[in-house]
């Protein structure tokens, strides 16, 4: 998370409880959601890892991303990254998960803010908007950097 926050200043990635258990940190590594505060750059050397920066084409919103605002998903944002990352992961493995997959899904990422019911909807919204063929093309952390 150093090397990414410092070094490339992709400050999505917040740094929260350090030690794996709040989320705030996630990123995507090949496609997977991984807490990057548990991760070491050397780990990552040769992976695909994407951040919220690039999750869509700069000025623009990736459908996960505009269902969370549209379903009121947000608060104070600070986990938000994080939980759009997991989703993204999660919407990649089952495109129509129940409540209970989600929340099962999630459970990896705190929220202090919210009750979660409004995260729910969020991620079923972008699962349908994802479905219906609404998802930019990814945009990788180390292009978008060069594009800077």
């Amino acid at each position: 998370m150093q090397y990414l926050r410092e070094d490339l200043t992709l400050t999505g990635a917040h740094v929260g409880c350090e030690t794996s258990q709040c989320g705030a940190c996630t990123v995507l590594m090949d496609g997977q959601a991984v807490k990057s505060c548990t991760i070491l750059a050397v780990q990552a050397d040769g992976a695909s890892v994407t951040t919220i920066e690039g999750l869509a084409p700069i000025g623009m919103l990736h459908p996960i991303q505009q269902a969370f605002w549209d379903e009121h998903g947000v608060q104070c944002g600070f986990c938000t990254p994080g939980m759009v990352l997991s989703t993204a992961a999660l919407l990649a493995d089952d495109a129509d998960p129940s409540e209970a997959t989600i929340r099962h899904g999630l459970e990896g990422n705190i929220c202090r803010c919210t009750g979660y019911h409004n995260i729910v909807l969020a991620v079923q919204a972008a699962g349908k908007a994802i479905a219906a063929g609404a998802a930019p093309e990814l945009v990788l952390n180390r292009d978008a950097a060069l594009a800077r």
